[in-house]
């Protein structure tokens, strides 16, 4: 295979809601490139993305598939992308590390949730944008209609370059004013007829051809005047137009194509050779220091690891983008993430599970190594004298989570590791071992991203697994001040234990003074503080403890212990085990022995008198409240908002955006629980929801009574 120059290479990702036909459309564009000699089918299960066996199980892609093309002496490398939100990861992987994203639409429902979706995050990442219409023959294709919904979402910038002559089962041309020409197939898609356009289609393809040249005219100052004074360019300065309007987001084109019939791929390919930005035309990548990262073969050798696959027989399959330099086979690099060398033996460009052999990878390439002894996702391995880092992908916060067990806990370690492995692959995996809820929590994008998880589990791992409901991380705290004691006694033979504590809570808030006096039962006490240390608990909130004793009651070695024990008991909160936060301790006083006193006395004194006086200081549990934001067609907005309040959600405000609408609201963790399975029910699956972590806030009385039954019952039974 010839190595490509930097400014040969086009990085392109694939991207489209489920349904749209990605996989499809992979399959011809590689069989027009001479790739492979026969189109796959997903039916047969044979086609070059979706290879793996839970994709084919599903029907749906679950990883992108990294690919390339090569045409009239340029290379494309393609990243196809699931299209569930479920698997945004991959998505947003191959957006961060391509230059242009074709956004593939179902010809029979236009723009959906997931071009939605998928839209923002190349807003985000300043991508350019090509909308290609696919499905041209089915019954319900209505490309004016498609049109028509992209320009009222997207507004003007959306400029058709093609549209379709005869939509639905007859479909076999269509009309390109870029070139000005009509192209028309055979039964079997492939190379086109390629005619002048009709005259009665000349009206409209002049209109459409114009509005072209005026929206690639305004990206450049030159072409501005020569448009004003000729009103028209040529083909090369339409090109040119579209490729500066394409990097500034001011041209959206739009394409046509029937993947499975094979027409208008062609056409789409000499487009994205022809116009599409290459790699050193778009801006620069930044290091973890700040530092510009030039896009060139002569620069240090520079290689940024976005992806890994494990593929049976082979194992870990590690893609990369040379970010710099080049890299040939046989160089050895350092990791610099892990300080590690490493040796590539050999590396690939490849087409999904097919991989060739090449020499050299120039920047700006996408190739793939095998057998890495030490790279994991996001690692960067560097020349000499390179010290480059990347972290420049950041994926969405989770909106699914499940706690998940082995069913045989002699497994548990197995799954464990396996678990480890698929984040490999999957970085919008989460894994937890929360000591807090003593459970393993697995949280993810959705229900079917947790499904097809389980799937891979049982089947390609052979571990038996079972979801359970993950526990709240519910929070205690106080709303009034108490005051308790407890002595702790025990003799047995020998030196016995004692130990007595005198203290008081009260609810803690940043900036209060002081304390100097409290009142209980008609009794007067005086503070005199002797010390205090503030400490951030770990779980969120504050512990004031202070020393107010005076008199030598209780021997300042002694306050160590007092202080684990209130830690202790702070870690398992006298209401639900929760943890509490946000509590100032006073000890004022106590006794001790001069034999029998010791750090384990104090501390058990000091651990059931906090629990004592915790119980009497108006105690409360706090439920942690997250930030919603769901973007949601108007038709379905009344039943969302209907569903929501009935989840203690408190709607916080509601807008429009690209044709959407986008409703906010605060909802407690507990009611997200199975949110996006509703959601998804609701609005049949043309919705989508973001959430955040927000703050803890008291929870409703009744259900504070419920959750403390239930810790009770929970104890009995232990």
């Amino acid at each position: 295979m010839k190595v490509y120059q930097t400014n040969e290479i086009k990085n392109i990702a694939l991207l489209g809601n489920d349904g749209s036909g990605k996989t499809t459309l992979t399959e011809s564009l590689l069989y027009e490139a001479g790739i492979i000699q026969r189109r796959g089918r997903i039916t047969a299960k044979n086609t070059v993305s979706d290879y793996f066996p839970v994709e084919q199980e599903y029907g749906y892609s679950v990883f992108s598939t990294v690919y390339h093309v090569e045409w009239n002496n340029k290379k494309l490398n393609i990243i196809d992308c699931p299209g569930s939100d479920d698997f945004v990861g991959a998505a947003m992987t191959a957006l961060n590390v391509t230059d242009t994203a074709v956004l593939l639409l179902n010809g029979q429902y236009g723009p959906e949730v997931g071009t939605q979706n998928h839209f923002r995050y190349t807003e985000k990442l300043k991508k350019p944008v090509i909308f290609l219409v696919n499905q041209l023959d089915s019954d319900k294709c209505d490309y004016h209609n498609v049109l028509e919904r992209l320009t009222e979402i997207y507004g003007p910038k959306v400029v058709p370059v093609q549209y379709p002559l005869n939509e639905g089962p007859g479909f076999n041309a269509l009309i390109d004013v870029l070139l000005m020409k009509k192209y028309s197939w055979g039964p079997d898609g492939g190379a086109p007829t390629i005619e002048d356009i009709p005259a009665e289609e000349m009206d409209r393809a002049m209109e459409m051809h114009k509005a072209l040249v005026e929206a690639a005219a305004e990206n450049d100052e030159t072409l501005m005047e020569k448009f004003f004074e000729e009103e028209k360019l040529t083909e090369d300065e339409m090109r040119e137009g579209i490729r500066k309007g394409l990097v500034t987001r001011s041209i959206f084109p739009v394409f046509c194509v029937c993947a499975g019939k094979d027409m208008g791929v062609r056409r789409l390919m000499e487009f994205l050779g022809n116009v599409v930005p290459f790699v050193d035309e778009m801006p620069k990548v930044h290091n973890t220091r700040g530092e510009e990262i030039t896009v060139t073969a002569d620069g240090p050798t520079s290689l940024y690891f976005f992806k890994t696959g494990v593929e049976p027989h082979i194992g870990e399959v590690c893609y990369f983008k040379v970010m710099s330099g080049s890299v040939k086979t046989g160089d050895e690099l350092t990791n610099s993430d892990r300080g590690s060398k490493e040796r590539l033996g050999q590396i690939y460009v490849c087409a999904g599970a097919n991989r060739q052999p090449v020499e050299r990878l120039n920047a700006g390439d996408i190739g793939c190594a095998v057998k890495l002894k030490d790279v994991k996702t996001g690692n960067t391995l560097n020349g000499k004298d390179c010290e480059n880092r990347f972290d420049f992908i950041k994926y969405p916060n989770s909106k699914f989570s499940r706690a998940i067990k082995a069913v045989n806990e002699a497994d548990t370690e197995k799954m464990m590791a396996a678990l480890i492995k698929m984040r490999q692959e999957d970085p919008t995996w989460v894994v937890e071992q929360s000591k807090e809820l003593r459970q393993i929590i697995i949280h993810g994008q959705g229900e079917f991203h947790l499904r097809t998880l389980k799937w891979r589990m049982e089947n390609n791992e052979k571990i038996q697994v079972k979801f359970e409901e993950p526990k709240i991380p519910y929070r205690e705290t106080l709303t009034k001040s108490a005051r308790a004691d407890y002595r702790h006694k025990k003799q047995s033979g020998g030196a016995g234990q004692f130990g007595e504590v005198h203290l008081i809570v009260e609810p803690y808030a940043e900036g209060m003074p002081d304390p100097t006096v409290f009142k209980f039962g008609g009794q007067e006490y005086r503070m005199n503080i002797k010390g205090k240390e503030e400490i951030d608990l770990e779980w969120g909130g504050k512990l004031v403890f202070i020393n107010s004793v005076v008199g030598g009651a209780i021997d300042a070695r002694f306050m160590p212990a007092i202080l684990k024990g209130v830690m202790e008991r702070m870690e398992r909160g006298p209401l639900t085990g929760s943890y509490a936060r946000d509590v100032r301790v006073i000890v004022y006083d106590g006794k001790m022995h001069p034999v029998d006193s010791n750090e384990l006395s104090f501390m058990l004194a000091a651990r059931n008198a906090f629990s004592a006086a915790f119980k009497e200081a108006g105690p409360k549990i706090l439920e942690p409240i997250y930030d919603l934001e769901v973007y949601v067609p108007a038709d379905f907005m009344g039943d969302v908002m209907s569903d929501l309040q009935g989840r203690r959600a408190l709607i916080m405000g509601m807008d429009s955006e690209a044709g959407y609408q986008k409703l906010q609201a605060k909802i407690p963790l507990k009611e997200l629980s199975n949110y996006s399975i509703a959601l998804s029910s609701i609005t049949g699956g043309r919705a989508s929801f973001t959430t955040k972590f927000a703050s803890y806030e008291l929870v409703p009385n009744d259900i504070q009574q419920q959750l403390i039954k239930e810790h009770e019952a929970d104890g009995e039974e232990d």
